[in-house]
């Protein structure tokens, strides 16, 4: 498996949790009262995926001088 395909793959990886980190927000928060502390925690965790996913992607595209 090349670089390329490993990146690839953990950033699906990454984008597969982000997208359940969402979902588990979601239910915790539609049914208050909710605990906060665990509520930041996830949205700390799914902050920090949105970053290495940014990162991952940057690292995918090449840069295109005009």
């Amino acid at each position: 498996m090349s670089e390329e395909e490993q990146l690839r793959q953990k950033l699906e990886e990454l984008k597969s949790e982000h997208r359940d980190l969402d979902a588990v927000i979601e239910v915790l928060t539609s049914s208050p009262p909710y605990d906060q502390l665990r509520l930041q925690r996830l949205k700390k965790r799914k902050l920090v995926i949105r970053d290495l996913v940014m990162r991952l992607e940057s690292l995918l595209v090449p840069d295109i001088i005009a």
